[in-house]
């Protein structure tokens, strides 16, 4: 292995970045894409629950718990923050549901007193399983604040609650675009299942030069995948079971560190979860 290549992985590793092969080094130096997911990637790995909004008769305790039961069997991010909320209100949640069936991307669906119970996407409840807004809740629903994600919670095929959680940007995030353009890299896209509301504010913020929103994880794959055919050198960054298959159709796959265990397995290259400008550095570093 030449030795410029070694002296760049050593550098790269004092840097909290682990990279698996020189190749991976090459493919970064050659990238003119980044994608990246938005949850735990571009925003901090904790979010919080800011709000509760109910769209029907069970109290704000009540509805959290129901969230909280069928969460909690959820390895995310979005899951936690739901589960961390019922433990500070001190809400005992035992298992009162029947088999949770966990629907990659979109959500989680099970069963309460034998009525259908749903959690997750807006896209997942809507479109997929067809539920609806109670007429006299509409302005409520329109009302919902676009920066905050949201997680829709149904009953029998009506919304009985959103779930507003603060997802925090990372404070660095604006800059390490900046200076990715500067390092090279002419398209940054972001990447999100949150709605369109939500992720065009967020997009915004950062200043990326294109996002997607509602998107599953066969999308972000498939949108890697257009962009090599069109002759582009593509790295993508995430931290979920959602991003694997992008991560691994990537000219560079990049996880972070504490993100899901499989992004890291399928991953070329890791960097630590607290400062995301160690990417600029690996740019530059790969440049070199």
């Amino acid at each position: 292995m030449p030795i410029t290549v070694l002296s760049a992985i050593r550098e790269a590793g004092e840097n909290n970045i682990t990279v698996k092969g020189g190749k991976f080094l090459e493919a970064v130096a050659d990238a003119d894409t980044i994608v990246f997911d938005k949850t735990g990637t571009l925003t901090k790995a904790t979010p919080t629950v800011k709000e509760i909004v109910a769209f029907s008769e069970y109290s704000e305790n009540d509805l959290l718990r129901i969230a909280a039961c069928l969460e909690e069997h959820f390895p995310h991010s979005m899951a936690k923050a739901v589960v961390d909320a019922a433990k500070e209100r001190h809400l005992f949640h035992e298992e009162m549901h029947s088999k949770v069936e966990y629907v990659v991307a979109h959500g989680i669906s099970s069963s309460i007193d034998d009525k259908k119970v749903l959690i997750g996407s807006s896209h997942f409840i809507f479109e997929d399983e067809g539920c609806t807004i109670p007429s006299e809740y509409q302005d409520r629903y329109d009302s919902l604040k676009p920066e905050y994600s949201h997680l829709y919670l149904a009953i029998e095929k009506q919304l009985v609650a959103v779930i507003c959680i603060e997802d925090p940007l990372r404070e660095e995030a604006v800059e390490m675009v900046r200076d990715l353009k500067k390092a090279g890299i002419r398209k940054v896209v972001m990447m999100t299942g949150d709605s369109e509301r939500t992720a065009a504010a967020i997009a915004k913020r950062v200043g990326v030069d294109e996002y997607y929103a509602e998107v599953l994880p066969e999308d972000k794959a498939n949108f890697v995948e257009k962009e090599k055919s069109e002759g582009r050198k593509v790295i993508m960054i995430g931290d979920g079971i959602n991003d694997s298959p992008a991560l691994s159709a990537a000219d560079a796959g990049i996880a972070i560190s504490d993100g899901a265990e499989i992004a890291r397995e399928i991953a070329d290259i890791t960097i630590a979860a607290d400062d995301l400008r160690e990417v600029v550095t690996l740019k530059l570093l790969a440049n070199a």
